[in-house]
């Protein structure tokens, strides 16, 4: 019963916003519903960053295993929050001169644009370059070459990953650009893996994505699912 109320809130607004694309007289009702979506949301994230502030001042106090890195999310969430809601260093927009925060929050030259382009962006190089190394020990196991299928996959890591790279214009630089020959360059076979055959295979799994996505969502509306409510 302490799921009844949410179950039909999700469910009838879920079949709103569903059904809106199809019904115009109902668009209303979809535009209501955005709207209190955006309210929720809003609330949500008011809640999550209460949630991290609370959760990680607990960890310094206590003096858990890694504190200090939790102590240095604190100083980056504080001094981020305000940053942009306080607008600092912000001038104000040609449009309103005189409205002291007219201008955009993450206006270049401020604090916060600094933060988002000399902290967020060298950070989020970093961990993707960190990631590269873990991806490029994972496609080695991956690739051993035990069967037909293996063969394959790795064939055609090594085209697609050759013609990317300057070694692939090393390699077959001195194949002919035009002609029935040109079709052995690396970048030219690494462009057909990628139009023909990867485009098939990612079109595919988009549908069957989708497909996954509409019987979940309908056995969450329909409340047949009722993990997302906190029941079983």
């Amino acid at each position: 019963m302490s799921t009844f109320v949410p179950r039909w809130i999700a469910g009838v607004t879920g079949f709103v916003l569903l059904l809106a694309w199809f019904v115009p007289a109902i668009t209303g009702w979809q535009d209501t519903a955005l709207r209190w979506f955006n309210i929720l949301a809003a609330v949500a994230f008011v809640l999550g960053g209460l949630n991290i502030v609370i959760t990680n001042v607990a960890g310094v106090r206590a003096r858990e295993p890694g504190w200090g890195y939790k102590a240095v999310t604190l100083v980056a969430f504080v001094v981020t929050l305000a940053c942009g809601l306080g607008k600092l260093g912000v001038r104000p927009s040609t449009t309103f001169p005189d409205a002291a925060y007219s201008g955009a929050y993450l206006q270049d030259g401020s604090p916060l644009w600094w933060q988002f382009e000399y902290v967020l962006t060298p950070l989020i190089s970093t961990m993707f370059s960190l990631l590269a190394f873990f991806v490029a020990s994972a496609a080695f196991r991956a690739f051993r070459a035990k069967g037909v299928d293996s063969v394959v996959l790795l064939g055609t890591a090594l085209v697609v990953m050759a013609g990317q790279s300057v070694l692939g214009g090393w390699l077959t630089g001195w194949l002919p650009e035009d002609g029935p020959l040109s079709v052995l360059r690396l970048e030219k076979l690494r462009e057909a893996v990628l139009t023909v055959p990867m485009a098939g295979g990612m079109r595919a799994i988009t549908i069957g994505v989708a497909l996954g996505v509409v019987a979940t969502s309908l056995k969450v509306l329909l409340g047949i699912d009722r993990s997302a409510y906190g029941g079983r």
